[in-house]
């Protein structure tokens, strides 16, 4: 399985916000601005996976995702006892550590833009706002 089909699988039955338009547009759009097949666009296809689907780690793992690409989906998985302020952060901290952090950051990017240009509430945008502000510094 490559990570177009796994996310559509681990995506599949949820909804943006308006309640209409399938999740999968989302990663989709994300994976859009990175060459097919390569890191990047295996992690901007796997980037909510973990944080918002059932699959683990695991289930990457035996699905034939490389190390790499996962350790970044990692990264970019929101806990949900951490602030979003803390996640953010916390991305910014590994950043030093490895190539995986460093494409992380990338997809982190354009998943805030997509995100942006999605009518988000003046809510998410203070959000993405205070995150671009660290994750460009």
């Amino acid at each position: 399985m490559n990570a177009q089909e796994i996310a559509t699988k681990a995506h599949e039955g949820q909804f943006r916000r308006d309640g209409v338009t399938p999740y999968i547009k989302h990663p989709e759009e994300v994976a859009s601005f990175f060459h097919e097949g390569t890191s990047l666009w295996q992690i901007a296809w796997l980037h909510d996976v973990l944080e918002d689907t059932s699959w683990t780690e695991d289930d990457l793992r035996e699905a034939g995702i490389e190390y790499f690409v996962i350790e970044a989906v990692k990264l970019l998985t929101h806990r949900k006892d951490v602030s979003y302020e803390g996640y953010v952060e916390l991305l910014m901290e590994d950043l030093s550590l490895s190539k995986a952090a460093d494409y992380a950051k990338q997809v982190k990017l354009i998943d805030i833009a997509v995100s942006l240009g999605d009518s988000p509430t003046p809510k998410q945008v203070k959000k993405y706002a205070e995150a671009l502000k660290v994750l460009c510094s």
